[in-house]
Parts: C-alpha cells; sequence; structure tokens
C-alpha cells in the first residue's frame, strides 16, 4: 500500500524529443521554411504584433526559440496542444491530470500539478482556471520560448514559455472545411471561414466538433470548440481585434493502468467505473487588443482578457494493488472547480537612438485578478462516514485482470472546500543595443506584486493572506559570426507565486530560478540547412511539497537543478527532399536533501521522475507524386530513453521505447486534399508517463486516421 503525497511539480516528467520546430510545407522546401521564419520574425498577422517581444527579430534573441506553424500540425495529424509539444525537443508530457488538461514540462520543469500548465494566448494567461485540452483548430503559430522569460512575461517556469498566436481575420475570402475519421471510432469536423465584411471589419470563425473512443477500455471524449473574431481598422495605423472562445468538453478521467511486476502489459484495463460519468468541462474567453502605430516603428499595444471556465465531475480512481485479492483499491471523489481570470496589458515599443547606438526598447504593465472555487468530496475506505454502509472493512476494489463495474458508486464526504482570490501587477522595461553591426546586448528587468487570500469553508471561514513582491533581472549578448549565423548566452532569474499554505496557515515565498545558457542558431538560405543547439543549467528553489497528513496543506522545502544539451536540425538532402533531426540530453535531479512523514528521505541527488538523459528524433519527408497527384510521403521515428516513474520510487522505471510514424498527403484537385497517418506502425508497447505505480500511462498502440480538407 502506498499513498503518494509529494507535490510532483519537484520532478519533471518524460522528455520526449520529436520531430524537428518547423517542417518545409512544399516542394521548394527551404524555401517555405525562409517564408515561415520571416513570417515568425515579424508576426503581424493583419498587422497586428506580439506581445512582450517589441521589434527584436526572432533571430536576435538571445535564447533558444521554437516554432510550430498550423501546417505542420495538419501534416502530423495533431489536434491538440499537448500533442504538438512533444514536436520541440526539451518538452515533456506531464501527468495531465487523467487526460482532462494539458500538463507538461520544458526543460524539466512543470507548474502546479494541480492546475493545468501554464500557457499563453496572445500573450495572455490561459493557463489559470480549467479550459480542457486546447484544440489547435484555431492555432496559427506555437511558440517555445526556452529559458526563464520571467524578466519579462511575469511569473513563469524556468523552462520555458509558450505562447499561442491564434488565427485573425483575413480581409480577402477563405475557408476550409475538413472530415477526419479514424481508429477507436473518432470522428473529427473541423472548419474555417473568413472574409470582409467592409473595407475595414474583417471577420472570422473556426472550430471543431470532435467525437472519439479510445484504445482504454469504456473511455470516451466528446468536445466542442468555437472561435469566432472580428478585426476593425480603425484608422490607417489603429487596429482593434476582438476573439472569443467557447468550449465543451465532456470526458472521462483515466489515470492509466497499476503497473504490477509480473504482470503481462495492458494499455486497455480501466480501472475507474463508467457509472461516475464524463467530466464536463466549459470555458468562455474574450480578447480585446487594441494596437496604434506611431510614426518610425514605434507603436502602442494594449489589451484586456476575461476568462471563465469550470471543471465538474465524479470519478473512482486506482490508489495501490492489493496481492492478496488480485484487486486495485481504489478512492472515490467529486470536483467542482470554477475560475474566473481577468487581466490587461499595456505597452510602448520601438527604436531610438542614444549615444551614437541604436535601442530596442520595450516598456510595459499588466495586471491580473483571479478568482478559484474549489469543492471537492471524498470516498476512501479508511474515511467514510461511521455507521454507513460504505465504512466497513471491504476494500472499493475492482478486479485487476478483468475489471467488472458497478451500478452502486459510494457516498462521499466533504474533503475541500476553499476560495483563492490572487491579484498580481508587474511593470517591466526591455532594451537589446546594438553596439556594432555584429555585436548585440540585450537587458531587461521587471518587478511584481502578488497578493493572495485563501477563505476555508470547512475551518469556520478562515482567512490565510499573502503578499510578495519580487523583482527578476535578464541579460543577453548576441554575436553575428555572418550573415547566416549567431551565438548567444543569456543569464535570467524568474519567479512564480506559489499557491496554499503550510500546517501552521501560512503562505510561501515564491518559487524562485536561475538559468544559464549559451547556443547558436544557424539559417543557410542556399544550402537549406537551418537550426539550434544551446547549453543549459538551471537551477529552481522553493519548490512545494504536500504535508503527509492530508489535510491540503504544503510545505516549500524543494530544490532542483537541470542541466542539458539540445540540438535541433533540419537539412535539404536534395531538390525535394528534408531531414529533420532532434536530441537532447538532459540531467535533472534533486538537489536538496528532503524529509518526509519524519522517516522518508530522498537523497540530494536522488533522479527527476520521467526524465529520460537522452531522446531524440529523425523526420525524412519527400515530395513527389502518389498515383499522379501531387503529394508528399515520410515517416519520422522517436525514441525516448529509460525514465523514471516515481520520483519517491526511485527503483521505479519506465523501459525506453521507439516510435515509428508514417504519414502521406495528397492533392487531389485544386480545392481537395487528403491526409493519411499511420502512428506507431510496429505496434510498440510503451508506457508515455507516470505519476506512480497506481496512475501509469501506456501509450496509444498501432493507430490509422485519414482526412479530407476541402478549401474554397
Amino acid at each position: 500500500m502506498k499513498c503518494p503525497l509529494f507535490n510532483r511539480q519537484i520532478k519533471p516528467l518524460s522528455l520526449c524529443i520529436c520531430v524537428a520546430l518547423s517542417l518545409p510545407l512544399t516542394a521548394q522546401g527551404a524555401d517555405a521554411k525562409k517564408s515561415i521564419k520571416e513570417d515568425v520574425e515579424h508576426i503581424e498577422v493583419a498587422g497586428l504584433r506580439q506581445a512582450y517581444r517589441g521589434n527584436v527579430p526572432t533571430k536576435d534573441l538571445p535564447q533558444s526559440i521554437a516554432t510550430i506553424p498550423f501546417e505542420t500540425l495538419e501534416l502530423t495529424g495533431i489536434t491538440n496542444l499537448q500533442s504538438s509539444l512533444e514536436l520541440v525537443s526539451g518538452v515533456t508530457r506531464q501527468n495531465d491530470f487523467g487526460g482532462l488538461w494539458d500538463m507538461f514540462a520544458i526543460r524539466g520543469f512543470a507548474g502546479d500539478e494541480n492546475l493545468p500548465s501554464a500557457y499563453l494566448i496572445n500573450g495572455f494567461s490561459a493557463g489559470r482556471g480549467f479550459s480542457g485540452n486546447r484544440d489547435i483548430s484555431n492555432v496559427e503559430l506555437i511558440e517555445v520560448l526556452k529559458g526563464p522569460s520571467s524578466a519579462l512575461y511575469g511569473r513563469g517556469e524556468p523552462g520555458g514559455t509558450v505562447n499561442i498566436t491564434t488565427k485573425k481575420p483575413q480581409f480577402n475570402q477563405e475557408g476550409y472545411i475538413k472530415l477526419t475519421a479514424g481508429s477507436f471510432d473518432t470522428y473529427r469536423t473541423e472548419g474555417d471561414f473568413t472574409t470582409g465584411l467592409t473595407d475595414n471589419l474583417a471577420f472570422r470563425i473556426n472550430g471543431a466538433y470532435e467525437d472519439a473512443d479510445s484504445y482504454r477500455d469504456t473511455v470516451t471524449k466528446k468536445k466542442t470548440i468555437l472561435t469566432p473574431s472580428f478585426l476593425y481598422k480603425l484608422s490607417e495605423n489603429t487596429l482593434l481585434s476582438y476573439e472569443l472562445e467557447y468550449l465543451d468538453q465532456k470526458a472521462d478521467m483515466d489515470r492509466g493502468v497499476v503497473f504490477v511486476e509480473g504482470k503481462p502489459f495492458s494499455d486497455s484495463n480501466f480501472y475507474g467505473e463508467p457509472a461516475d460519468g464524463p467530466v464536463e468541462i466549459k470555458a468562455v474567453g474574450h480578447q480585446l487588443e487594441l494596437q496604434h502605430d506611431l510614426s518610425n516603428d514605434w507603436a502602442i499595444n494594449a489589451g484586456l482578457s476575461y476568462r471563465t471556465s469550470s471543471f465538474e465531475g465524479s470519478v473512482s480512481e486506482p490508489r495501490w494493488y492489493d496481492a492478496d485479492s488480485n484487486s486495485v483499491v481504489r478512492q472515490r471523489r467529486y470536483r467542482d472547480f470554477d475560475a474566473d481570470d481577468i487581466s490587461g496589458r499595456f505597452e510602448f515599443s520601438g527604436s531610438s537612438e542614444l549615444f551614437g547606438l541604436e535601442h530596442n526598447l520595450l516598456i510595459g504593465a499588466d495586471a491580473y485578478d483571479y478568482e478559484l472555487d474549489r469543492t471537492i468530496l471524498r470516498y476512501r475506505h479508511n474515511s467514510a462516514l461511521a455507521n454507513s454502509p460504505e465504512s466497513d472493512s471491504s476494500y472499493y476494489a475492482i478486479d485487476y485482470d478483468n475489471p467488472v463495474y458497478r451500478d452502486t458508486l459510494p457516498n462521499m464526504i466533504d474533503n475541500t472546500s476553499d476560495l483563492e482570490e490572487q491579484s498580481g501587477q508587474g511593470i517591466y522595461f526591455q532594451d537589446q543595443i546594438n553596439l556594432s553591426a555584429d555585436w548585440k546586448v540585450m537587458f531587461g528587468m521587471r518587478y511584481d506584486s502578488f497578493e493572495q487570500d485563501i477563505t476555508n469553508r470547512l475551518s469556520n471561514n478562515t482567512k490565510t493572506s499573502v503578499s510578495e513582491s519580487y523583482f527578476n533581472p535578464r541579460f543577453g549578448l548576441v554575436y553575428g559570426l555572418s550573415d547566416e549565423a549567431r551565438l548567444y548566452a543569456s543569464y535570467s532569474e524568474g519567479a512564480r507565486p506559489n499557491s496554499g499554505v503550510d500546517v501552521n496557515g501560512n503562505g510561501h515565498a515564491p518559487e524562485e530560478s536561475k538559468s544559464y545558457e549559451i547556443g547558436v542558431k544557424w539559417d543557410n538560405v542556399s544550402s537549406g540547412f537551418s537550426g539550434t543547439a544551446a547549453i543549459f543549467t538551471t537551477e529552481k528553489s522553493n519548490i512545494l511539497a504536500s504535508s503527509p497528513n492530508g489535510d491540503g496543506s504544503t510545505e516549500a522545502l524543494g530544490e532542483a537543478e537541470s542541466k542539458g544539451v539540445e540540438l535541433d536540425m533540419s537539412y535539404k538532402l536534395a531538390p525535394n527532399t528534408v531531414v529533420s533531426m532532434s536530441y537532447a540530453y538532459v540531467d535533472a535531479q534533486n538537489s536538496k536533501e528532503i524529509k518526509l512523514w519524519d522517516f522518508y528521505v530522498i537523497e540530494e541527488g536522488a533522479r527527476l521522475g520521467n526524465v529520460p538523459e537522452h531522446s531524440g528524433s529523425i523526420m525524412l519527408r519527400h515530395f513527389t507524386e502518389i498515383a499522379n497527384y501531387e503529394g508528399s510521403v515520410g515517416l519520422t521515428v522517436q525514441y525516448v530513453g529509460t525514465q523514471l516513474g516515481d520520483f519517491l520510487e526511485q527503483d521505479y522505471d519506465l523501459p525506453n521505447y521507439t516510435l515509428v510514424n508514417l504519414f502521406a498527403n495528397a492533392t487531389l484537385t485544386n480545392n481537395l486534399d487528403l491526409t493519411i497517418n499511420i502512428d506507431n506502425l510496429l505496434g510498440e508497447e510503451y508506457y508515455a508517463n507516470s505519476y506512480f505505480e497506481a496512475w501509469t500511462m501506456p501509450g496509444a498502440p498501432r493507430s490509422i486516421k485519414a482526412s479530407v480538407k476541402y478549401s474554397f
């Protein structure tokens, strides 16, 4: 019997290196990729600048930045954020709360395990609250900015920041309808349409509906996403945009399998209860942005975001394996989470000459107000109501080999009922100075203040308040080796507020980090050779661990360190053939002895969970004719090394695995395209990630899907 209580944000999960950062999308290969990169550098979709970026081109920033355009996601058959991030080196899949939200780590570090991973949509936070699994139907571009970006974005993880740029309205009329069918009764309809309503007003609407079963028994998922948006030209120099997002997701919570030594591999056994029904997640988001271009390249950007979300449902979850009865002992929990999040941003950017040097300046301020209302009910055999039928000696269990599900489920009692209120304000400044034609130096800083109130309704409405402030600097240096290559070095500090209280009801100091990085970027258009290589070291402190008494209190006692090497490159082997390669070495470990329960010690130097030291991939794409139709074929081979499956149990390893995926696409007519994807071609049996033995997620077996896209 084991009940893991350590808060796993100290442990990153599996590092999965997959295909290269940006795939060429036409037979011209390198030319297409060059066009994509130029768009990335300026990011002026419909004339809108990116937030927190200023006017510094991507190639001149002293950090590694990976980009994934929408076309790449279409080619590989990816429809969600979680899977798309596996296309980037150094990004790993975390335990995703039974598949109900997106959870990932960058360079070995993730955020609060009790919340979805933090990421941005057009520069606004979408990680606070519960917005389900992010769909890619409204994605124009995904960026992963490696290293801590707290000196600008604020409240971030030290591994990096994910920012999604959504599709913007266009004044020319275009659109598509896409139908997909695949293994495990997977069906999806996706659409996109944009047009100019007047000379100054453009409209766009896109979205998707998905209905899918799973390779996991009885597990199903339905999702509806709809995103209408408007772009209005107030004047020649002023743009106003508005975007609405609606999500309705119903899915079964699936913790995976219970790993038992000596038992055969199974990717199908589900140890929850279908009678619990699906967990329902709903989210509505609004974004309003204003950009006004001033003289030269100066601009003012301002924006507001308001998001509401809810998460509600009952779930039966495995706890441990009982060898005497060959059964899985479970608990049952009901969760009702409601979140409101409003944020605003204002920034001023442009270039100016001072003391004979060109300065690229960015000055800004932002603020947010967030409220989370949580209610959790729980049933355990050792915590049921006295004298109730569920409090006898029998376990709430299910047969390990042949699960038989119930019609009657145990009642639950109060476990958590609280209201958390957060507010934060920040100001930031960045200056990149062109010292010469070859040398550029950057320095930035950010000051944040943070307030938090937590009201415990189960403890006479006891209120705990926390107030913190912190300062984060950023330094960088870029040297132009040639027109095609740049060498860079950077140092950054980061901070993220810690939620919750300790056993005495006191709040915690923020989680802090320091990161060092050196790297090189290159893009030789004539030879079709491009890529990024980086060496990094990151230290993180004040990481929370859950208290063993199970009352929800936490202790800021963790420290961890991650260091490694990342390499991503793409090479045009022939006019119609491109190969992409990625590799990552990551050494992530606990850097401070931790004592739990007054007897359990995690030693300094202990491995962090689900982080393989070595991982990598190769992708090959060849443009050719398929049955007299223009198209392309290709494959990806992904290797993930052995990884620790449970931070508390240093002898529980997930074996290494290799996946082979095939893809092919063909243009049938000027308006009709066909894409076929075969994933895990060789039927590899593997575990994708783990929280502990009882929550280990088996990877998907071989699957196939086909998509038909009609463009107009």
